[in-house]
C-alpha cells in the first residue's frame, strides 16, 4: 500500500470515527429530551413560560391583614405592624404571617414589644380578626400567649382593638385566649403614620 492510500484510508477511519460519535451524541440529546432532562437552555425556556403561566393562573388569596400604623394616643407611642395571610381552600387556623406590637408610655426609657406568629385570620367585608402566639417579646414571661387584635380598615380612618383591652397591658392578659377572638376596634388609628389593608375572606 503506498503513503497515498494509507492516508486516504487513515482519513475515512477518523471521519467514520467522527460521524459515530456525532450519532452517539445526537442519540444521547434525544434521550434526555425524551426523558425530561433537557440542556440548560431549553430548561431555563420551560421555566420561564411555566412561571409565566403560574403568574397568569395564580388564585387570589382567601383573606389578608396587612400594613403598620401608630394609634392616636397623645404621650404613647403604640404601633402594630401586621403581615397575616390565607391561602385559598383552607380554614382560618391556617392561616400564616406575623404581626408585631411596641408600645412606649410616657416617660418610659425604653418601649415594650412583642413578636407574634399568627395562628388564625379571618376576615368580613374590611374588618379582620387575627390571633396569634408570642415568639419573641421584652416583657417577661410573655412567650408562649395567644393574642388577637381586631382591625376595622375603614375610609374615615382605621381602627383596632386587642385582647387585652380590659386588662391593661398583654402582661396583665390571662394565658388560654382562644383563636381568633379580639375585641371592638375602640382605638383610633393616626392615619400620618400609616394605614392597615383588610382583604375581604373570600368564600368557596
Amino acid at each position: 500500500m503506498t503513503t497515498t492510500t494509507r492516508l486516504a484510508v487513515t482519513r475515512r477511519t477518523r471521519l467514520a470515527a467522527l460521524a459515530a460519535a456525532l450519532l452517539v451524541t445526537a442519540g444521547a440529546a434525544g434521550s434526555a429530551a425524551a426523558s425530561g432532562a433537557e440542556p440548560e437552555a431549553g430548561s431555563a425556556a420551560r421555566t420561564g413560560q411555566a412561571t409565566f403561566a403560574a403568574h397568569q393562573g395564580a388564585p387570589r388569596e382567601a383573606a389578608a391583614l396587612t400594613g403598620k400604623a401608630n394609634l392616636d394616643r397623645p404621650g404613647h407611642e403604640i404601633t402594630f405592624g401586621f403581615d397575616a395571610h390565607l391561602a385559598p381552600g383552607v380554614g382560618p387556623e391556617e392561616a400564616k404571617g406575623t404581626f408585631t406590637v411596641r408600645h412606649r408610655f410616657p416617660d418610659a426609657p425604653q418601649a415594650q414589644w412583642a413578636n407574634v406568629k399568627v395562628d388564625c385570620l379571618v376576615t368580613g367585608g374590611k374588618l379582620a380578626i387575627v390571633s396569634g402566639t408570642v415568639q419573641d417579646s421584652n416583657i417577661k414571661g410573655q412567650r408562649g400567649k395567644r393574642v388577637g387584635i381586631t382591625v376595622d380598615d375603614r375610609p374615615g380612618g382605621d381602627r383596632l382593638g386587642y385582647s387585652w383591652l380590659l386588662d391593661g397591658t398583654v402582661k396583665e392578659q390571662p394565658r388560654g385566649l382562644r383563636k381568633c377572638l379580639g375585641s371592638v376596634p375602640i382605638e383610633k388609628v393616626d392615619a400620618k403614620t400609616g394605614d392597615f389593608e383588610v382583604l375581604p375572606l373570600e368564600l368557596p
